[in-house]
């Protein structure tokens, strides 16, 4: 495969034209670590290549579990093109509060003409590096009643660690490539990912609305790694 059909491919021209952009929004409680543990609400503006040399911008919201009961959830889940359910897999409760978590997305989302992707991503965040495939005598949440939840629903489901990295790149990939009606070829799906590098810009939850990206960029931010 060249350089062109990667997807994790940082843009060289801040000029080139974007064909589209997608609003990927991270949802959980605040225990699941999510991809990046938070208080509050990290935002990642991504500039990608998907194979065929199709230009796009990735919006990534990461919000913290205390939106669930907030009164911003409508506004921060508004235009997603996806939802990321996200749970801890050894912590049952983060699992048993995701009908909470997807009643509020419905809710939320009930006006919106073209309804968000939903897929199931079960997190692990533990301090340690112990690879996904040694760890199911540490599950909470059997992978049976992950699946069975993801297939009642008709949700995509993953099993990313986002301590390690380990399926972040190919989760996300995953989950564009259904958005968008791509068909990924098990290469594309197996090569291993380069570092994604992005702008994290912290939100306080008490703000009225997500900022645009023009008003992000004047923001404190820090660069974050994802493999």
């Amino acid at each position: 495969m060249n350089n062109n059909t990667q997807f994790w491919i940082m843009s060289d021209s801040e000029d080139e034209s974007v064909e589209r952009q997608l609003k990927i929004v991270i949802v959980g409680d605040s225990s699941t670590g999510k991809y990046f543990p938070t208080a509050g609400v990290d935002f990642f503006l991504k500039k990608t290549l998907l194979p065929g040399g199709r230009n796009i911008t990735l919006q990534i919201w990461d919000i913290g579990g205390q939106a669930l009961s907030g009164n911003m959830l409508d506004k921060y889940v508004f235009g997603a093109n996806v939802v990321m359910l996200t749970y801890e897999i050894t912590n049952i409760t983060s699992f048993t509060n995701l009908e909470k978590w997807l009643q509020a997305i419905y809710k939320a989302t009930e006006m919106q003409e073209q309804k968000p992707s939903v897929a199931l991503v079960a997190n692990k965040s533990l301090h340690c590096n112990i690879s996904l495939s040694d760890l199911e005598h540490q599950r909470g949440v059997r992978l049976d009643k992950h699946q069975k939840f993801a297939q009642e629903r008709g949700f995509s489901a993953y099993l990313v660690s986002a301590r390690t990295g380990e399926n972040v790149a190919l989760s996300f990939q995953k989950v564009v490539a259904e958005v968008l009606g791509l068909k990924l070829t098990r290469a594309e799906q197996e090569e291993q990912q380069p570092v994604m590098k992005a702008e994290i810009v912290h939100k306080e939850a008490a703000e009225d609305s997500p900022a645009s990206s023009s008003q992000l960029g004047a923001s404190k931010s820090s660069v974050c790694v994802m493999q």
